[in-house]
């Protein structure tokens, strides 16, 4: 499971970006010309901050400034340094334009949730079991799909076995499931 690999904010954030991919996917636009009064943003801005929603895009620019690298230093190796230079220049000039995405973020939420719910889901994961939530869900989900997956094994190996049962009353001639039929 890679889900398991990140800290459980980021999982957290994925799943807020998951949130965020869905609501875009149904009105891109309407964020943006929502009106929305100066608090109910503020409120949209703490939750967001509260769950971690755009820590999944904290390395967007730090993983475009290593690629545009690599792809000029392909073509260019004897000017490494300049290169590796002027693109991080280049990027730390781009990082203000995160505002602009953690505005965007912000209006969703905004358009998706009440101020008030807003204000409910920051003072939850705000909250010392908030925080709990954050660090130990990602543990919880991992055991529960442990004793899920346990669980389907043993309702299969059961069903396959009442099933094979049946069989030999339904037709007591006929091979058992799994068994080779013998010539």
């Amino acid at each position: 499971m890679t889900f398991m690999l990140f800290s459980p904010k980021m999982r957290n954030g994925a799943i807020a970006a998951v949130v965020l991919a869905a609501s875009l996917a149904v009105a891109p636009l309407h964020a943006q010309e929502q009106d929305v009064t100066p608090s109910h943003l503020a409120a949209a801005r703490a939750a967001v901050e509260a769950i971690g929603a755009t820590e999944p895009f904290d390395n967007i620019l730090l993983n475009a400034a290593t690629q545009t690298k690599s792809e000029l230093i392909i073509n260019n190796p004897n000017l490494q340094t300049e290169i590796s230079d002027m693109v991080d220049k280049e990027a730390l000039a781009l990082a203000p334009r995160r505002a602009d995405l953690e505005n965007e973020i912000a209006r969703i939420y905004a358009k998706l949730f009440t101020e008030e719910e807003l204000k409910q889901i920051s003072d939850f994961y705000t909250s010392e079991a908030g925080q709990k939530l954050i660090k130990l869900g990602p543990v919880a989900t991992n055991e529960m799909m442990s004793s899920a997956d346990v669980w389907t094994k043993g309702i299969l190996r059961d069903l396959h076995d009442k099933a094979a049962a049946g069989m030999k009353a339904l037709a007591p001639q006929a091979p058992a499931a799994g068994a080779t039929p013998t010539k």
